[in-house]
């Protein structure tokens, strides 16, 4: 075999050098904080925004002025809003106060969840690529289609009729 010529072996061998070498070379992000120690975000799903303050606390959430749980009866969406902490395993260590417009509840938990993943990794950045892995700081965009003419709604026709 030539030097040139690599096996399969090599090659991983490389590309677990290269993660290693950028890991370590790469800048250490500073925590960005306000005058009161919060850490600011803003969040978005469908036409839904929520503007997200974190600051350390007892775990609670306020959105709107109500607690969570008054503001999103339906537990499916508390336990989306919740999920960054679980999976940073920050659970109830934070206060979140957020204010959401736009959108259903869906979609003002999706952004919700969004905002909240993006204040944390603002607050400790060492968290981004536990919520990266995740998908949690990836927007998500997907919207409702647009209605066409000619159709009954974005892609169902009107009734046919033979006769």
């Amino acid at each position: 075999m030539s030097a040139t010529t690599r096996t399969l072996a090599d090659l991983k061998d490389l590309a677990v050098a290269q993660v290693v070498a950028t890991a370590t070379d790469a800048p250490k992000r500073e925590p960005k904080r306000d005058q009161f120690g919060r850490s600011y975000a803003t969040g978005r799903r469908k036409n839904a925004q929520a503007r997200v303050w974190i600051k350390p606390g007892k775990g609670e959430i306020s959105v709107n002025g109500k607690k969570v749980g008054q503001y999103f009866a339906r537990p499916v969406l508390r336990m989306l809003i919740t999920q960054p902490f679980l999976v940073a395993d920050r659970y109830n260590q934070f206060d979140v106060f957020c204010t959401v417009k736009g959108g259903g509840l869906s979609g003002q938990a999706g952004a919700l969840r969004h905002g909240i993943s993006r204040a944390l990794t603002l607050y400790e950045p060492e968290l981004r690529s536990i919520l990266k892995i995740a998908g949690f700081l990836t927007r998500d965009s997907r919207a409702v289609e647009r209605k066409k003419y000619g159709r009954a709604k974005a892609r169902r026709s009107f009734q046919f009729s033979k006769r």
